[in-house]
């Protein structure tokens, strides 16, 4: 299983307005060259994400379902990749005093990827997950504002 986490600079509530838009995730999700929403609910439990991943001239259409919503502390989602199978995809937020710990625990659940899951499989995830926190954090402090010093403090330079 597949663990990694980050600290982000804006509050939990900051960071969730980012994973409620269905319209970012192609910011932040690795690997992802589009998204759509499939249900205007988004993201409500049962609610779905299309998605394209390109990768050269091979382009693939999947879709993201989400089966828990717990607004603003977790989301988990199932991956939907066609002959490859489904990803349990868990990402909780924790308040980390002003700022926001991520965490994202993903793994192979139904199909082929969870039948072959071994250690190469999860050396491709962490460093996808790194990747999709910096990235994350790019687009949650892009898209929200900062959070004001508190009295007696100097902002971060």
């Amino acid at each position: 299983m597949a663990v990694r986490h980050r600290v982000i600079g804006r509050s939990r509530a900051a960071v969730w307005t980012v994973l409620a838009n269905p319209r970012l995730y192609g910011d932040w999700v690795t690997g992802v060259a589009s998204t759509r929403p499939i249900d205007e609910h988004w993201p409500a439990v049962g609610t779905a994400l299309a998605y394209t991943v390109s990768v050269g001239r091979w382009s693939y259409e999947g879709h993201t379902v989400v089966r828990c919503h717990e607004p603003p502390g977790r989301l988990e989602l199932e991956a939907h990749s066609g002959r490859l199978g489904t990803a349990r995809i868990g990402i909780e937020l924790r308040p980390w005093g002003e700022h926001t710990l991520v965490i994202v625990d993903e793994h192979p659940l139904r199909g082929f990827g969870g039948t072959v899951h071994a250690a190469p499989l999860e050396v491709f995830i962490q460093l996808r997950h790194r990747n999709l926190l910096a990235r994350l954090a790019r687009t949650v402090e892009r898209n929200t504002p900062a959070a004001p010093a508190a009295p007696g403090t100097t902002a971060a330079a």
